[in-house]
C-alpha cells in the first residue's frame, strides 16, 4: 500500500501536534496579504488534513471547502462543515469551481510517477476560474538536503520515535521512516516519501499545466525565496 494511504491518521496528528491553529492563522495571514485581487467567492484547501487552515479561513468569513484523501483526518473533531474525500489527481469538483486553491505543508510530490505528480497541477488549473489565484507551500530541496539528519530519536507524548532519513538520488525522493514505540511495548512504523523538486522544476511544471507563477517566497513572513530559505512557497494565477 502507498505510504500516504497508511500514514495520515491519529498517530500522524499526534506526531505533528505542534502544527496547530496558531501556526495556521499565520499561514492564512500570509495568503491574504500575498494573493492579491478581489476577495475570492470560493476557496479550496487542497490536502486539508484535519482542516486547521480551512477553519482559520472560515473564521475570517471565507467560503472554503476542504478536500483530503484521508477520511480519518476529515473526521477529526471539530469536523469541517464543507469537506470531501478525494484524490488530488482526480478531484470531485466541476471545472472552474474556485477562485483560490491553497496547498499547505508539502502535500505535492507524493506519487512515484512524475506524470501523476504533475496531474495534480493540471487538476489545480482545471478547478481555478480564469485569473484565479493559487498558493503551493513546498519544501526547499536545497535546505533540506544540506541539513538532512540521517538518524534521530525523539520523545513525544510518552512515546519514543526513532527517525531515519535519506535521499534517494535515483528517484530524487526525500524519505523519512519513523518507528513509534509506546510505553506498553507496542510499536508501529510509517514512511514519508516526497519527490524533491527544485524551484525551476515546479515553476516550469506549473506553466506546463496552464498556470503562471508570479512570486516565490522563502517563508510565511513573506521574505523572497533563496537557496537557504526555510520553504519554497509559490504564488501565482491562472491566465485568461
Amino acid at each position: 500500500m502507498a505510504w500516504y494511504k497508511e500514514w495520515f491518521g491519529q498517530e500522524y496528528l499526534e506526531l505533528y501536534a505542534h502544527r496547530d491553529e496558531a501556526e495556521a492563522g499565520r499561514h492564512v495571514d500570509f495568503v491574504i496579504r500575498h494573493l492579491d485581487g478581489p476577495r475570492p467567492q470560493r476557496v479550496l484547501d487542497l490536502a486539508c488534513g484535519a482542516g486547521r487552515h480551512s477553519a482559520a479561513l472560515r473564521t475570517l468569513g471565507y467560503d472554503v471547502v476542504g478536500v483530503d484523501l484521508s477520511v480519518d483526518l476529515l473526521a477529526t473533531p471539530p469536523r469541517l462543515p464543507q469537506s470531501a474525500a478525494g484524490d488530488m489527481r482526480e478531484l470531485p469538483f466541476k471545472d472552474q469551481s474556485f477562485d483560490w486553491v491553497l496547498n499547505f505543508f508539502t502535500s505535492f510530490g507524493y506519487f512515484q510517477r512524475e506524470r501523476e505528480n504533475f496531474r495534480v497541477l493540471e487538476e489545480l488549473a482545471r478547478l481555478l476560474r480564469p485569473r484565479g489565484r493559487f498558493m503551493i507551500d513546498f519544501l526547499n530541496k536545497e535546505k533540506v538536503l544540506a541539513e538532512l539528519k540521517a538518524q534521530e530519536v525523539q520523545e513525544k507524548n510518552g512515546r519514543r520515535i526513532h527517525i531515519e532519513r535519506w535521499y534517494d538520488e535515483a528517484t530524487r525522493r526525500i524519505n523519512k521512516r519513523m518507528r513509534l514505540e509506546s510505553p506498553d511495548g507496542r510499536s508501529s512504523t510509517y514512511l514519508e516519501s516526497v519527490r524533491a523538486y527544485d524551484r525551476d522544476e515546479v515553476t516550469i511544471g506549473a506553466r506546463w499545466a496552464g498556470l503562471e507563477v508570479d512570486s516565490l517566497y522563502g517563508n510565511f513572513n513573506g521574505e523572497p525565496y533563496h537557496r537557504e530559505s526555510e520553504r519554497l512557497i509559490l504564488v501565482g494565477h491562472k491566465p485568461l
